[in-house]
């Protein structure tokens, strides 16, 4: 065994990101490789707005062996199959995100392309008849897959809404069962050694020092540890979205619908989220204060409520970007600290448990090797302008106009890789995932036909099956689609027979 082994690792600062860290830390390397403490304040509050994700999140509860219906009880949880926008390609107009493919790819063509080369013929029936996630969130239908051969109810991607606070308190449990200790109270001080200006200790207001030879930051937007003390620097991406503030507010579920997805809804300023819980339903309204005030926006949410809001709106200030670097030195900053990024396409929690798993990959000893945190950085980099870009788009691709908003952000010019992305879409309707981004080819095309955007042709690769024949599988498909939803519970009858809190 190495005698250069990281043997104290301190993490600073709870909430989801804090206790992700600590589960997986815990989890993986067990009790006997390091000291793990966790330093937070019930003082100091969470933000706790990450209460939608994505379909990875399941990979990291599977990693933590977590039970998932005792999960989804424990954080009062439903279930998620994709984003519903309202009002953002232009008023009036609806679209879905799903989760999983459309349709099924055919003699190695995509199957984007037959569906674009019938929309050129005016034949094409709208593309969320061909995916299952979309049709069953349209009829409030759910259910996990199934072994059910070539059917699409085998093969059912899906995510969570749930109570972060709840999620925290519950990683907590599991962190505190496998050795990590937690320490309450205020860091006042962060000591630095004087050769290099590694961490080596942070300190309390009651005077104690918890010493550490690795240190998480998960201090939240103020990055205690990454910025305040190891000036990482920060990117500032607000030209590019520019809204910088949000409303949080929870209210009873009143006469609204227990949809399994979460729901955007475009407004003057920005957008309003909706996220469906079995206790209550998260809403706030993400916006520019240069379009808004905090006044205005606040009376904006609680005028779009199902039900009676149960606290007053909890304003919240942010600069969307990211650190320039999110490993300095001894320090590794994840969630808030690391950057920030809109909730509007639910990865804040994946960013969180992305960095998690590329520090694991990574994971150094005491000498901290300068080539692996070149790469950690230039990876986590790269991800965060990738996730960028495809939040940008909804933006961006709009008709909207009604006011300076949208005519801002329509007009705006965006980054280089998107306009890529762009330009290649508008020819022949491809899109291509690059260098694993999180975001796949369907993820775009979603988006992209969902806002508006329509190709001039389509792959040319399509015409390897004649027009009927593509009419006719693209039928079969639709019916096989349809027919999977009606077989499938509806969304309030599973919770209620396998995870009801």
């Amino acid at each position: 065994m190495s005698d250069a082994r990281i043997r104290k690792i301190v993490i600073v600062g709870g909430g989801t990101a804090g206790w992700m860290t600590a589960a997986c830390l815990s989890r993986l390397l067990g009790e006997d490789y390091a000291d793990i403490t966790l330093v937070e304040s019930d003082a100091i509050g969470i933000v706790g707005v990450g209460e939608a994700t994505i379909p990875q999140i399941r990979i990291f509860n599977e990693l933590l062996g977590l039970d998932e219906d005792d999960f989804m009880r424990r954080t009062q949880g439903s279930f998620k199959l994709g984003i519903q926008f309202i009002d953002w390609g232009r008023r009036g107009h609806t679209y879905f995100h799903p989760f999983g493919p459309f349709g099924v790819d055919m003699l190695g063509v995509s199957f984007h392309a037959y569906w674009l080369r019938m929309m050129h013929a005016g034949r094409a029936d709208p593309i969320t008849d061909f995916s299952l996630q979309s049709v069953a969130a349209e009829r409030g239908r759910f259910m996990r897959p199934i072994k059910a051969g070539q059917s699409p109810l085998s093969n059912i991607a899906y995510a969570f809404h749930f109570d972060a606070a709840l999620y925290a308190k519950f990683l907590r449990e599991f962190s505190e069962v496998r050795g990590v200790t937690r320490r309450e109270g205020k860091v006042v001080q962060v000591h630095q050694r004087g050769e290099d200006g590694f961490i080596e200790a942070v300190e309390l207001e009651s005077g104690e020092r918890i010493e550490g030879e690795l240190f998480i930051d998960c201090s939240g937007f103020r990055g205690l540890l990454i910025e305040q003390t190891l000036k990482a620097g920060y990117e500032d991406w607000t030209h590019w979205l520019p809204c910088d503030r949000a409303m949080a507010v929870p209210c009873e579920h009143g006469t609204g619908e227990f949809t399994p997805y979460t729901r955007s809804t475009a407004r003057e300023a920005g957008w309003q989220w909706r996220i469906p819980l079995q206790h209550r339903v998260g809403n706030g309204y993400v916006y520019s204060s240069q379009h808004i005030s905090d006044d205005e926006a606040a009376a904006t949410l609680l005028a779009n409520l199902d039900g009676e809001a149960l606290a007053d709106p909890r304003p919240l200030r942010f600069v969307t970007g990211r650190r320039r670097s999110a490993w300095v030195k001894n320090c590794v900053a994840l969630g808030l600290a690391s950057g920030f990024l809109e909730p509007l396409e639910s990865t804040s929690i994946h960013l969180i448990q992305s960095g998690i798993a590329r520090l694991m990959a990574m994971f150094p000893d005491r000498s901290f090797d300068p080539a692996t945190i070149a790469r950690y950085n230039r990876v986590v980099k790269r991800e965060f302008e990738q996730v960028r870009d495809f939040i940008v788009l909804h933006y961006n691709v709009t008709e909207r106009d009604d006011t300076a908003f949208w005519d801002h952000v329509r007009t705006m010019d965006v980054p280089d890789s998107l306009q890529e992305k762009y330009d290649i879409f508008a020819h022949t309707g491809r899109v291509f995932r690059e260098n694993e981004e999180l975001f796949n080819d369907t993820s775009w095309f979603a988006v992209m036909i969902g806002q508006g955007m329509k190709p001039a042709a389509y792959d040319p690769m399509a015409d390897v099956i004649s027009l009927d024949e593509t009419e006719k599988r693209l039928a079969h498909i639709r019916e096989t689609i349809s027919n999977s939803a009606d077989y499938m519970p509806t969304h309030t009858n599973f919770i209620g027979q396998n995870c009801a809190a």
